[in-house]
C-alpha cells in the first residue's frame, strides 16, 4: 500500500499547540514553561488545566465581565478567581464587590473598578507563588459565545430526538421560497 498522493499524503506539520506553542506572546510563552513545570512537579490538576487553557487560541479564551464574575464569587471570600483570559468592566453593574482576581489581563476600567472596591488584581505568575497547587482559587471562563455557534447542533445519540432543535441553518435567505418544505415539515417528508 502507497500513500495517495493525490489526496495530499500524509497530514504533516501539523502539531498540535500542546506540543508546539504557537503564540510569540513572550509572557505566554513563560506562563506556560511555569505551569507545565507545575503541573509535572506537583500533579496538580489546576495547574494542568491552566497550562491547557494557556496553549488556547483567542476565540477559546473568551472575556469574562465583572457582572458575571462577580455572581460567580457570592459566597467564595478569602478566595481567588483565576480567568485565564482578559476580565472586562460592566457598566449595568453599579457596586463592585471586594474580590481577589488573578487574570491574564484586565481592561483599565475593570481594574480601576476591582481596586476601588477595596479588591486586587494579579497575574498568573504572582498566584504561582501565592498558591502553587491552585489551592483557594476558583477557576472561571468567559461565556462561549461565537456566531457560529448557533449553527452547531447538540450531541447526536439514538436516545436524543431533540439533536437539532433551535439550530440555526445555513440559509441563503430567510423567506417563503428559501428551504420551506423537506425536513421542514411533517407534511413533506419528514420535520427535523
Amino acid at each position: 500500500m502507497g500513500i495517495d498522493l493525490k489526496a495530499g499524503g500524509r497530514r504533516t506539520g501539523h502539531k498540535s499547540s500542546m506540543k508546539v506553542i504557537k503564540t510569540q506572546n513572550p509572557y505566554t510563552r513563560l506562563l506556560i514553561k511555569l505551569y507545565k513545570f507545575l503541573s509535572r512537579r506537583t500533579d496538580s490538576k489546576f495547574c494542568a488545566t491552566v497550562a491547557k487553557r494557556l496553549h488556547m487560541s483567542k476565540v477559546n479564551a473568551p472575556p469574562l465581565g465583572l457582572n458575571r464574575l462577580a455572581k460567580y464569587m457570592t459566597k467564595k471570600e478569602g478566595k481567588t478567581a483565576v480567568i485565564v483570559g482578559k476580565v472586562t468592566d460592566d457598566v449595568r453593574m453599579l457596586e463592585c464587590p471586594k474580590m481577589s482576581v488573578c487574570a491574564l489581563s484586565f481592561t483599565e476600567n475593570a481594574r480601576k473598578r476591582i481596586v476601588a472596591a477595596g479588591g486586587e488584581c494579579i497575574t498568573l505568575d504572582q498566584l504561582a507563588l501565592r498558591a502553587p497547587t491552585g489551592s483557594n482559587t476558583v477557576l472561571l471562563r468567559g461565556p462561549e459565545s461565537r456566531a457560529a455557534l448557533a449553527h452547531f447542533g447538540k450531541r447526536t445519540t439514538v436516545t436524543n430526538p431533540h439533536a437539532y432543535d433551535g439550530v440555526k441553518p445555513y440559509v441563503r435567505s430567510k423567506g417563503r421560497k428559501f428551504e420551506k418544505a423537506r425536513g421542514r415539515r411533517k407534511s413533506r417528508g419528514f420535520k427535523v
